[in-house]
């Protein structure tokens, strides 16, 4: 099985390179992406950043300049990578780094759209959680 769908493609090669800030993934369909440190950040499939469930995203920002300093393999199926703003708990199965890849001018749309309604800007840093628990409703 190459990710969690078995007819998934699997990946045969997967390289992070630091400098450019991209993992780039080659899968046995042929299809090849570089996917931005950045977009698998702030795309995290943790629930940290997707929250349990729908509408409880945390929109994030301040992450353009965002490394990966470590990867770890998760079975046979995805890798958790740590992030050098401490973010360590979103495993990326090879499905979802195929949606990534595949989707991520989508994505980009989407998220900039996002910032936008919430007037936010991507390279503002992150609100603290002792300052948003502290802010009035």
């Amino acid at each position: 099985m190459a990710g969690l769908q078995p007819t998934s493609p699997a990946p045969e090669s997967l390289t992070v390179h630091q400098a450019s800030r991209v993992v780039e993934i080659v899968f046995s369909d042929g299809a090849a992406f570089s996917i931005p440190f950045e977009l698998m950040r702030v795309y995290s499939p943790s629930a940290e950043v997707q929250g349990h469930g729908p509408g409880q995203e945390v929109l994030q920002t301040g992450k353009r300049e965002v490394d990966m300093v470590e990867v770890q393999a998760v079975g046979n199926y995805a890798i958790q990578p740590t992030f050098s703003d401490g973010h360590e708990s979103g495993i990326y199965s090879w499905d979802y780094l195929y949606f990534l890849g595949s989707q991520q001018d989508q994505l980009w749309q989407d998220y900039t759209t996002r910032l936008q309604a919430a007037g936010l800007d991507r390279d503002m840093a992150m609100p603290s959680k002792s300052a948003a628990a502290c802010s009035p409703h």
